[in-house]
């Protein structure tokens, strides 16, 4: 399993329209074959940063989508870091693992 995880940061009076822009990318990713979870969303606290984080089945998964993959128009990136993590075990944390 791949994790992407991390952050990015536009400018405040950016930031909605940065993630209405990415709206149809997460879509296409969630549909994506090997996608297990995708999603970028407003941080609490600063008003420009975006909080990434994706979940892959494979490495394979992860580059067939980011080959296929086409971004629109978006605005500015002032700074960006994120980071793929290989998962080489996962444990639920409440229960039985779900699905």
């Amino acid at each position: 399993m791949i994790i992407v995880a991390g952050h990015f940061i536009v400018e405040p009076e950016q930031r909605e329209a940065y993630l209405e822009s990415s709206r149809q990318i997460v879509e296409r990713a969630r549909a994506a074959e090997g996608c297990l979870d995708f999603a970028g969303g407003a941080d609490r606290i600063d008003p420009g940063r975006i909080n990434v984080f994706e979940r892959w089945e494979s490495q394979e998964a992860l580059d067939a989508f980011r080959r296929a993959a086409r971004g629109g128009k978006r605005p500015k990136i002032v700074s960006v870091s994120v980071e793929e993590y290989d998962v080489a075990d996962v444990r639920p944390l409440f229960g039985k693992r779900a699905g």
